[in-house]
């Protein structure tokens, strides 16, 4: 597929994934999510990418819907538009089996916002922020929101932030626990690629099974992780990654991952 709306390269093990509608902050209409869809399907069925990075084009990461797109249209349904646009952009990165880095170089805000959180670490510029603004719009907030929030933040928070839409500078969100790192616009890009450097020559499958078990261990009994964590070791057990760690400790060297 050819996209428009954004760009997808890859270089060294790693998939940068860039929204590419600068002039608008990375609105997200129709074309652009359904492009965001088929990307993150390319990227996760593709052996030799080993790490993601998302981010986006010119000032902002992401700005949340475009509402121009929408304006206007009387039989226009939020539910349908959150079904079949932003829900699956959401489990593709959730269920997708290798990191998603967040190269957050401006504003997200709305389901901008939701996109950086459902991310599996967030490397930020100083002059970045967050903002659910749903509210401000007299709309909840939706892509994952409700869901990453309460458990990156207290509850107490999660609520102000959602109900009052209130902006969170970068240096907030790293003392909130909402993301990894902050670095001066101009190491945005060296900052970034100490990550991607890192999970590129990580064990893979690992790092993806590490990611599947902390996602349910939100909502599983301790008995329950425990028996996740011994079926899970059986399968890192089994993978060759694991083989070539076990030989490179022996043989007191570095490890050469794979990715298998």
């Amino acid at each position: 597929m050819v996209y428009k709306l954004l760009t997808l390269s890859e270089e060294n093990g790693a998939a940068l994934l860039t929204l590419n509608r600068p002039e608008v902050y990375n609105a997200l209409n129709d074309e652009i999510t359904f492009e965001l869809q088929d990307a993150l399907k390319q990227i996760a069925a593709n052996n030799s990418v080993r790490v993601v990075v998302l981010t986006g084009s010119g000032k902002a990461f992401c700005s949340g819907q475009d509402l121009k797109s929408v304006s206007g249209k009387p039989d226009f349904s939020y539910k349908d538009s959150v079904e079949r646009r932003y829900n699956p952009i959401v489990m593709a990165m959730r269920n997708m089996p290798k990191p998603i880095i967040c190269k957050l170089n401006g504003i997200a805000a709305g389901a901008g916002c939701s996109l950086a959180l459902a991310c599996d670490m967030i490397v930020a510029s100083e002059d970045a922020y967050l903002v659910q603004a749903f509210i401000n719009i007299g709309l909840v907030p939706d892509s994952g929101s409700t869901y990453f929030l309460p458990r990156l933040v207290s509850s107490a928070k999660a609520f102000e932030l959602c109900t009052m839409g209130s902006k969170i500078s970068a240096a907030e969100a790293l003392q909130l626990g909402m993301i990894n790192k902050v670095v001066p616009q101009d190491q945005l890009d060296i900052a970034t690629k100490a990550y991607v450097d890192y999970f590129a020559s990580a064990p893979t499958k690992t790092v993806g099974l590490i990611k599947q078990m902390l996602q349910k261990s939100g909502s599983s009994t301790i008995g329950e992780m425990l028996a996740l964590e011994a079926e899970t070791q059986e399968i890192a057990g089994h993978t060759d990654d694991h083989r070539e760690g076990v030989r490179a400790f022996l043989e007191k060297r570095k490890p050469g991952f794979k990715g298998s």
